[in-house]
């Protein structure tokens, strides 16, 4: 028996967008019964046929995507806003239709998409726990089996048999997410909806995901955060304005990401020296990120070291530099910026020529996800900036979960923007 437990082949989806027209909003109530009227009187005296409506504009969230999902992968959804990502967990959830194409799905399927889906506002927490579980074709004995651990996850005890509609934003995804994950479903939908709970429920609900996954069930999870989807996700999909970009393991899905985004890969040359980022005295050729072999690489495992080099041309005598790479992470956060405060040539006058720097990140030292390079040339005295190249290269950094990292055998969430292995001195006092 095949272990594929969704496939979805050439699926689109089509919504119809209408416009309100200039001066509509003033209509009265009589304008309206008016218009309806004559609409009416116009179907009756003359055949309907379809006419342009410039108010009325089509829009595909979707567009012929495809792809596989075997059971215990934990699939990654990427892309930017827009790209279609809630749109085909609904399809997926069979919330919403398909225009076109077909989806067939082996397993009981949970989903959290948006803040109280499924829920019903005028039930209690105690009551909607119980609808939910039939909802996905649990018997009364198993919903009770698992209702304590329900309750105690989701911290709503004191508001149990309170509807949900009094609920405020974070209660309510609290219950609906412990629902979802708790009432073993083979296959569990997540947008990122988690974003609106804390920070210390959000590090409950991934660990829930990591064993929802390592029972062999199916975990599907949309986000942003691209060091989440790198630490809980084996494989990702990437969409792009309602197409798939591309599909499979997810360092190779996030690069490709970066690469769509940033216009970046681990490697960028500019050929033509006058469109080179700089000016007459000094201008950049080259910025690549690469391992101790020298190989280009946009994907490092965590316990190597990643060298990051920039090769540029000094035009005129005479002129002494600094260089300066800094990294930021894919929500924007500033990590490190680095000078060369160290090499020979740091403090001497170049000569016209070609020359490059490399910045060497040992290993163990930064934290998994996705990594933007800026490099930039300063004169120091006076101080000048003769470039400063934002987004020019990407890469990102993922942990081999050998337990050689920072991390040991820790497998659940692991805070930080950098994760170095530090020295620790333990010994008996008395």
């Amino acid at each position: 028996m095949s272990d594929t437990v969704i496939r979805v082949e050439n699926i689109s989806k089509k919504y119809v967008l209408s416009h309100q027209q200039e001066g509509s909003s003033q209509k009265t109530f009589r304008d309206a019964i008016t218009e309806g009227t004559k609409s009416l009187t116009k179907k009756l005296i003359k055949p309907s046929k379809e006419v342009y409506n410039p108010t009325r504009e089509e829009f595909w969230a979707l567009k012929d995507v495809s792809f596989e999902i075997k059971q215990g992968d934990r699939v990654g959804i990427i892309g930017r806003n827009g790209a279609g990502k809630s749109t085909l967990l609904k399809v997926l959830s069979r919330i919403v239709e398909p225009t076109k194409g077909n989806i067939k799905i082996r397993g009981r399927i949970a989903s959290l998409l948006e803040v109280g889906t499924g829920f019903h506002p005028e039930l209690t927490g105690r009551e909607n726990i119980f609808l939910n579980g039939a909802i996905l074709g649990m018997s009364k004995v198993e919903i009770k089996r698992k209702f304590d651990e329900i309750v105690a996850f989701a911290e709503i005890e004191k508001f149990l048999d309170t509807p949900v509609k009094r609920y405020s934003s974070g209660m309510y995804v609290r219950l609906a997410f412990a629902v979802a994950a708790h009432l073993e479903p083979e296959i569990l939908i997540v947008d990122e909806v988690l974003a609106v709970g804390d920070s210390n429920f959000q590090k409950k609900c991934l660990g829930k995901m990591e064993n929802v996954a390592a029972q062999g069930r199916t975990v599907l999870f949309v986000s942003h955060s691209m060091e989440t989807v790198t630490r809980l996700c084996n494989t990702a999909v990437l969409l792009k304005e309602g197409s798939v970009q591309i599909s499979g393991a997810t360092d190779k899905v996030i690069s490709a990401y970066l690469k769509s985004d940033f216009g970046t890969t681990a490697m960028r040359r500019w050929n033509d020296i006058n469109k080179a980022p700089g000016n007459n005295i000094v201008r950049l050729v080259e910025v690549k990120v690469h391992g101790e072999n020298g190989k280009v690489n946009d994907s490092f495992d965590i316990t190597k070291p990643i060298g990051i080099t920039m090769t540029y041309e000094v035009l005129q005598d005479e002129k002494v530099f600094t260089h300066s790479i800094n990294l930021y992470n894919d929500t924007g956060i500033h990590l490190l910026s680095s000078h060369d405060i160290v090499s020979p040539l740091r403090e001497k006058p170049r000569v016209k020529g070609c020359y490059s720097s490399t910045m060497w990140i040992p290993g163990n030292f930064l934290a998994e996800g996705n990594i933007i390079v800026s490099a930039a040339i300063i004169e120091p005295d006076p101080f000048v900036v003769h470039f400063h190249e934002l987004d020019a290269v990407a890469f990102s950094v993922f942990d081999p979960m050998d337990g050689t990292s920072a991390r040991g055998k820790y497998t659940l969430i692991f805070p930080g923007v950098v994760r170095p292995i530090l020295n620790w001195d333990t010994k008996i006092v008395s």
